[in-house]
């Protein structure tokens, strides 16, 4: 343990580094000059601070002052050395972070037993701290198993819908990520854009509850298969809603929400502007865009060039402008995730292209 003794008589210097170097498992390190000893006590850790009160230049209280103003020493043993009769001087030093006092002249014994007590004072803080510092990490890696719990919840709920889905799986990774870089460009809080990544994937889990033959459907639905289509966002909404996962939570809202459209024309319930949950109109956004561009059975993909037009075109109806502009602001870590997440084999071309609504 390191052991700083900060006196300007060299006598007395002398003397309790000959003490501390008697002691196991004791480094003293001494300064005859106080601001000498106040930057090395500043720049490093030590374990116990021994200062005399008189000295020039720095006396004993303002090295105290300067050294509990560094925010990690303000639980270090300081041990002072004054003359019995200077009251006044103890109780200043109390009152600027003193521990404890010696006496002049040193008396050795005195000084050992202070100076041990100080040392178990120190090391039942670092004991703590290491103790405080265990449980932390523990709590870290506990809260890290939930939510590699929740992923993983989300991840094999997209999948079930995704077997059922024409739609491909790196669809559901471009759009999620999508969806994060928006949210990111928004300035949105990065928890929330990490956890948008993650919830993203689930905005078309209702479609577990459509049937086959009209899921399944090539080509657009007709009126009343369209109808029963839009049921998606909200079985996709009751089947997520009731989650203790915050996560799931905003999956449950992305599901509901996500076809709402910004002049209040969308489903399933007609909301407009800011009455839709941001995540809503983010993922809205992301969805149509890789929507468009994504070749499926029944459509061909459309061109870059044509999707973003349709953003733009739609800014304002379809879509949040703000939504539209974050991602177009984005436009070239759009284009590294469309490569980083290719679809392995695009189906055939064919018909009109449609906006995955």
């Amino acid at each position: 343990m390191n052991v700083v003794i900060v006196d300007d008589t060299p006598t007395n210097l002398a003397l309790m580094r000959m003490l501390i170097q008697r002691l196991d498992g004791c480094q003293p390190i001494p300064f005859a000059d106080s601001g000498s000893g106040l930057d090395w006590c500043l720049e490093n850790d030590p374990d116990l601070v021994i200062v005399d009160y008189m000295m020039p230049k720095l006396d004993g209280l303002e090295f105290i002052r300067h050294v509990r103003r560094e925010p990690r020493h303000d639980s270090l043993p300081i041990l002072m050395v004054t003359a019995d009769h200077q009251k006044s001087v103890r109780y200043a030093a109390l009152d600027e972070g003193g521990v404890d006092f010696l006496n002049k002249p040193v008396d050795r014994m005195e000084f050992l037993a202070r100076v041990r007590n100080m040392l178990a004072l120190r090391r039942s803080q670092r004991a703590l701290a290491d103790r405080a510092t265990w449980l932390a990490e523990e709590v870290r890696r506990a809260v890290a198993e939930i939510h590699d719990r929740e992923r993983e919840t989300i991840v094999r709920l997209a999948r079930a819908a995704e077997c059922r889905d024409p739609e491909t799986g790196t669809h559901i990774l471009r759009m999620a990520h999508y969806a994060q870089r928006i949210a990111v460009q928004m300035g949105l809080p990065a928890d929330f854009a990490e956890m948008l990544l993650h919830a993203a994937p689930m905005h078309d889990v209702g479609k577990l509850g459509t049937p086959d033959h009209i899921l399944l459907k090539p080509g657009r639905h007709s009126p009343e298969e369209f109808e029963i289509m839009k049921q998606h966002t909200q079985i996709g909404y009751e089947i997520l809603r009731e989650s203790s996962s915050h996560a799931i939570q905003l999956a449950a809202s992305i599901a509901l929400h996500h076809h709402e459209k910004f002049d209040g024309s969308g489903y399933p319930r007609g909301l407009a502007k800011e009455a839709i949950p941001i995540e809503g109109r983010i993922v809205a956004v992301a969805d149509v865009f890789d929507a468009l561009t994504s070749a499926r059975p029944y459509k061909r993909a459309w061109s870059l060039d044509e999707a973003r037009d349709y953003l733009s075109e739609n800014r304002g109806t379809h879509f949040d402008p703000a939504c539209v502009d974050a991602f177009l602001a984005v436009w070239d870590e759009v284009l590294e995730i469309r490569v980083r997440y290719v679809d392995e084999v695009e189906p055939a071309s064919a018909p009109e292209p449609d906006d995955g609504q």
